[in-house]
């Protein structure tokens, strides 16, 4: 601590035990972590984990940091599994595949997927997740055929930042986090709106899709979900910061005998 210190730089002390932490003992490795905390580089991204769900998960440079508040998303689809017997499960835009690695430490019997559309997010979602079930490619196009209309939930954290509003990101996101997995368009809008469209296709009989929006957004979300067929609820969580929009579909779920 003291080293650090002396660096010119006063860091939290939970910050910094846990840089010492990962320098295992090495001063040059403490150095090299410093160094690039100073620069500000995002903590998670130094340490190559972040906390998340209770679990640790495996974050590589240039991919997007699982926030807290994308723990609502995970409550809500182990909520909407409840009754589903080995469900198959999708994170779709899944960076690091937080998402479904939370579920499936939840659920060890769920089959769980992820797919994104850059290749630095893939790789650092295998390092979560049993390699072959991450996939590589534009949304549902990344799918092979056999998931269609069987995946009982799609949990999807995708950009809902609006271009403009980019530059007023922490340094930390913006600098540091790949724009794809930031920019959602004019609106924040243009990759749900593809995810939405699309999901219908996908999702199981009773199914549910699950989206992370901002609280002024969900509004909107929701009524793209009505669009396309499924039955929206806006949930929110004021002690995360975190707001969902949940659609199911009007058919019956499965049964799980």
């Amino acid at each position: 601590m003291a080293r650090l210190r002396a660096a010119g730089c006063v860091f939290a002390e939970d910050e910094a035990d846990l840089l010492v932490e990962a320098a295992a003992g090495s001063a040059a490795d403490l150095e090299r972590m410093l160094v690039r905390r100073v620069a500000g580089d995002p903590l998670e991204q130094i340490l190559g984990w972040a906390e998340f769900a209770g679990l640790r998960i495996r974050v590589t440079p240039g991919v997007f940091v699982p926030r807290r508040r994308s723990e609502l998303l995970v409550r809500c689809a182990l909520s909407a599994l409840a009754g589903v017997k080995d469900p198959l499960v999708l994170d779709l835009c899944c960076g690091s595949a937080a998402l479904g690695a939370a579920i499936a430490a939840a659920r060890p019997d769920a089959r769980v997927w992820a797919a994104d559309l850059d290749p630095a997010a893939t790789a650092s979602a295998r390092l979560n997740l049993p390699p072959h079930q991450v996939l590589e490619g534009d949304l549902f196009e990344a799918l092979p055929l056999h998931l269609r209309g069987r995946i009982d939930a799609i949990v999807v954290n995708a950009p809902y930042v609006p271009t403009a509003a980019i530059a007023t990101m922490p340094p930390e996101a913006r600098l540091f986090e790949a724009p794809m997995a930031l920019d959602g368009g004019v609106d924040g809008l243009d990759v749900q709106r593809r995810v939405i469209a699309g999901a219908p296709e996908w999702v199981a009989p009773g199914g549910t899709l699950l989206i992370e929006t901002s609280e002024r957004q969900a509004p909107q979300t929701a009524a793209l979900f009505e669009a396309a067929g499924l039955h929206p609820q806006i949930e929110r969580d004021d002690d995360l910061d975190a707001t969902a929009v949940i659609g199911r579909t009007g058919r019956m779920r499965k049964a799980t005998g």
